[in-house]
């Protein structure tokens, strides 16, 4: 009974602690090296597709007053990767993506609410020439100085996205079957640097 009175007290001293934490002020770009930008969608009903971009960009600004925090990113669609050169020299075709058209996918913080520990990141998405208002929810990971002179923050981040409202449909045969679904769900873990502030 002490042994789980112990735990007990030591798990909800462990949650008060990190409740308590913010986020380090700062201007932050993302480390592409440790971070992911992927999605999964539904096929045939019964199981997913996963894919993600292999290279984007972007940066966080936090401000110590939290709502005025911002992000961004750029994503180049065309590195596409779902593991199957195939659908994804089909997805950067006219049919889906249009790459050759639209290169780049973009998000753009319009607001933030919530505290450190439950986030909420509103911000416009545009992609294939279209833009949505999207919403992620964010969790704060934590920050820690790396050996290479970086303060480091993390975040995980998921969100949901129709492909028909960004024109991400195909043929008409295609479309009325359940192949593939057209609710996306977003996958993104980001970790970003700064600069260590020397002191004195």
């Amino acid at each position: 009974m002490k042994k789980l009175i112990l735990s007990t007290l030591v798990t909800l001293a462990s949650v008060t602690a990190f409740a308590g934490k913010t986020i380090p002020a700062g201007t932050y770009a993302i480390d592409t090296a440790h971070s992911k930008i992927g999605f999964e969608i539904p096929h045939l009903v019964i199981a997913t597709v996963e894919g993600r971009f292999n290279k984007f960009d972007g940066s966080i600004t936090i401000d110590p007053k939290l709502e005025k925090s911002k992000a961004n990113l750029n994503v180049d669609v065309a590195t596409i990767n779902t593991d199957n050169k195939d659908r994804d020299d089909h997805l950067k075709s006219p049919d889906f993506f249009d790459v050759a058209k639209n290169p780049k996918m973009t998000f753009v913080t319009k607001k933030i609410v919530g505290t450190a520990d439950n986030l909420k990141l509103v911000g416009d998405l545009t992609l294939k020439g279209k833009t949505k208002e999207v919403t992620l929810d964010v969790k704060y990971l934590g920050d820690v100085n790396d050996p290479f002179g970086n303060h480091k923050v993390a975040f995980s981040a998921t969100g949901k996205i129709n492909r028909k409202d960004f024109g991400l449909t195909w043929s008409k045969a295609v479309e009325a079957g359940p192949v593939v679904g057209d609710e996306v769900t977003l996958i993104i873990k980001i970790e970003a640097n700064k600069p260590i502030e020397k002191k004195g």
